[in-house]
């Protein structure tokens, strides 16, 4: 009678398809030990907006309004995001 195999037997982690192997492992535990350049490691999180911390403002639109923002959007280049951040800034200044 045969053993039923679990999937984790087969199982290999990857980064970007790449099967991690124990060296790997190995050499980023041996990396990690010898500790890092703080100022050299990539600034993480999102870059800040205006002049102080960020809110997040749920806002609702009907259908043809985000189609519209989405449309300038594109024409524009840039995020949803931004055009509903300078219609806003328009409004208020």
């Amino acid at each position: 009678m045969q053993a039923a195999i679990s999937y984790y037997t087969y199982h290999v982690e990857t980064i970007d398809g790449v099967p991690v192997t124990d060296k790997m492992i190995q050499e980023w535990s041996d990396e990690a030990e010898r500790g890092y350049d703080v100022d050299v490691l990539k600034k993480r999180g999102r870059r800040p907006i205006g002049n102080g911390a960020a809110r997040v403002v749920p806002v609702r639109m009907d259908d043809s309004l985000v189609a519209a923002v989405d449309q300038r959007a594109e024409k524009d280049g840039t995020s949803r995001l931004e055009i509903i951040r300078s219609a806003v800034r328009a409004f208020v200044a």
